[in-house]
This record gives structure tokens, sequence and C-alpha cells, in this order.
């Protein structure tokens, strides 16, 4: 009889990942689909002054790892100069994050147009197509750099057992003012919690970042 009971709890369990997992996707299609819509007057006119402002592609891809660590390419407006990674290496003393990440604040490679675009998290936008190809979700765990990931730890390769996302719970929490460890911690948290309700929470919350966030850069 304890067996037996033991299976049904298995077998709802099972079932409710699963109902979960082909909601979230759902809302990911649906709702990139959507915003991609909404947005599409923003995407022009941020193409056409990012243009304006420097030299270089609207768009900017970059390799991450993802879900179970493979590699995909996420799109970004660009808010930096065309050569900003050809720099990356002069400015590695002036580190203002922990762990292996890089963040500076005053980052001299970012455009005017890209300070604005970062500080509203519009530069994020163009992540929507990744949502709709399915390599990022709506919520999830930012995604790293694989020479970010060379240096994680066991315990930090947790976080690669979700599908990145757009947001989580660092992005509406303090962003770059929370240090890699707390970051990391937050992205488990979010793994051994999430559910449909915590998802349309998070994604309530982060849009109003598009409005500023002081945390942002």
């Amino acid at each position: 009889m304890q067996n037996i009971e033991l299976d049904k709890n298995l077998v709802n369990k099972y079932e409710k990942c699963i109902l979960y997992y082909f909601a979230k996707r759902a809302i990911d299609i649906f709702g990139s689909l959507f915003a991609i819509i909404l947005f599409s007057p923003i995407f022009i006119a941020v193409s056409i002054f990012i243009k304006l402002d420097s030299k270089g592609k609207v768009l900017f891809s970059q390799e991450r790892v993802g879900l179970n660590g493979k590699v995909f390419k996420m799109y970004k407006f660009r808010s930096m100069i065309d050569n900003a990674e050809d720099l990356l290496e002069k400015l590695m003393h002036k580190n203002e994050m922990s762990g292996p990440m890089f963040k500076i604040k005053e980052d001299p490679r970012i455009t005017k147009v890209g300070r604005f675009i970062r500080r509203t998290s519009i530069d994020e936008l163009p992540q929507l197509f990744n949502v709709l190809k399915g390599e990022m979700s709506l919520v999830g765990p930012r995604p790293n750099l694989p020479r970010e990931v060379e240096k994680f730890s066991e315990f930090h390769k947790l976080k690669l057992l979700a599908k990145p996302g757009l947001t989580c719970y660092w992005q509406v929490m303090g962003r770059n003012n929370i240090g890699f460890e707390e970051w990391i911690n937050l992205d488990i948290k979010y793994i051994e919690e999430r559910n449909l309700w915590i998802d349309i929470k998070l994604i309530f919350k982060t849009f109003f970042v598009l409005f500023g966030d002081e945390n942002a850069h």
C-alpha cells in the first residue's frame, strides 16, 4: 500500500512538472510575440538612434551558456562602440563585480545612446527573439558568457539546470549592486521555487524596470 501511495505521489509530481513546462513555453511564445509587436516602434526608433550615434551594427550577438551548458547566440541592441571586445583586457583592472563577472559603472566603451538603453533595459529587448526560438524563457537565470562558466564551481553550475531568461530575482532585486555569490544563490532559489505564479509576478515586476532602474548600467 505504501509503495502505491509513493508511486501516486511521483506521478502527480511528474504531471505537475510537465504541466508547468508546457504552460511556461506557451506563455513564452505568446508573450514574446505580443511584446515584439507592442515594442516594434521602439525597435525601429532605437535602431535609427544607434545608427546615428556610432558606427557599427544595430544588433550585437554574443555567445552565452544556456540550459544544460548548451551555447547559443544571445541578441542585444548594441550599446557599446564597435570594437568594445578588443578593449576589454585593458579595462579588467577596473572591474567592480565580484567572481568571474566584469562590470564597471563608468564603462568608456558605452555610447551615448547605449547609456540610455542600458538604464531602461531596452538593450535587452532583442532577446525576445531568443525566447521565441526556445533558447531562452521570459523568466529564468540570466545567461553567462562561456569564459565565466569555465570558472564556475559545481554549485554555480546548478543554475544551468534551468533555461536562461530575460528576467529573474536578480533583475528585480538590485542587479549590479548584488555580488556574484548572492546572484548565484538567487538563481538557484528561483530554480527550487519556480512555478507559474512566481514567473508571472517576476514578469510584471520587470515591466517597471523599463521606466528606469538606478541599478542598471
